[in-house]
């Protein structure tokens, strides 16, 4: 039996991501079982022992160096990296969110992490690059296609030299917006063969999302923070199947069954 580690990032904070992941990966439990680890409540880091690493997002400041949880889960970071530069046959799968994505890139040195003048909140296209539209697991994906994108981070100015450097790609980037005069962030990174990650929210189920914002308290909350047409757009964008749905079913699948493929042949 395989093992996945699943890193939460949430600090103790109530969410939807990890119950969200957790269902994920409970549709493979005949192939995979999975620990679940506190990082930043309870600076719980797993071993090198696991095959397949899942880092979720999180609430606040990625570059925040409060707690005693950082070295260790940067160095859980550097290690998975040093492992799979090494000539062994099981290389370790990993899957960075959002909060993790941010940090993983500030790690790799691959861009700056800044505070958005606006909060994203909501459903929003994003497009490939060149890369991108090469890359095996948004191949089925349309250019652009919608994310749940929830985040006050982002990560900007990309240093390819660096990039170059470690061999990774710049997947997608963020939505065109010809009205303002902002960088476009890096949506998704392919740091190696073996370690991907995301600035949205590929666990986003839409059902569950579509059923938690249309409750009264939460709707009034949201509009009032960010507009009855910033609502009513993502509600409309959970609902439409070709829309957050596609997105929801093809890319943490498409990882851990590329994962799983891989780590049974080898």
């Amino acid at each position: 039996m395989l093992r996945a580690a699943l890193l939460d990032m949430y600090n103790g904070e109530q969410n939807r991501g990890i119950p969200m992941l957790k269902n994920i990966l409970g549709r493979y439990d005949e192939e995979l079982e999975f620990d679940h680890f506190e990082v930043r409540a309870k600076c719980e880091i797993p071993d090198l022992s696991y095959n397949i690493y899942i880092f979720s997002g999180g609430p606040g400041d990625p570059l925040e160096s409060e707690g005693n949880w950082q070295e260790s889960f940067f160095k859980l970071i550097q290690d998975l990296w040093q492992h799979n530069k090494r000539p062994f046959d099981s290389k370790k799968h990993c899957f960075f969110i959002c909060h993790s994505f941010q940090m993983a890139c500030d790690h790799f040195g691959l861009g700056e992490v800044t505070q958005r003048y606006k909060m994203s909140f909501g459903t929003y296209p994003v497009y490939k690059t060149h890369e991108g539209k090469a890359e095996p697991f948004f191949e089925v994906l349309p250019d652009p296609f919608y994310i749940a994108d929830f985040r006050r981070y982002q990560v900007v100015n990309p240093q390819h030299k660096r990039f170059k450097e470690l061999g990774a790609e710049i997947l997608c980037l963020e939505k065109l917006r010809p009205h303002v005069h902002y960088e476009r962030a890096i949506m998704a990174v392919r740091f190696s063969p073996e370690m991907v990650g995301t600035q949205f929210h590929p666990e986003a189920d839409p059902a569950g999302l579509l059923q938690y914002f249309l409750e009264e308290e939460r709707k009034k909350s949201i509009v009032e923070e960010h507009g009855d047409s910033r609502y009513d757009r993502m509600i409309r964008d959970l609902a439409n199947p070709l829309k957050i749905q596609r997105t929801f079913e093809t890319l943490i699948p498409a990882f851990l069954e590329g994962a799983l493929e891989t780590l049974v042949g080898s």
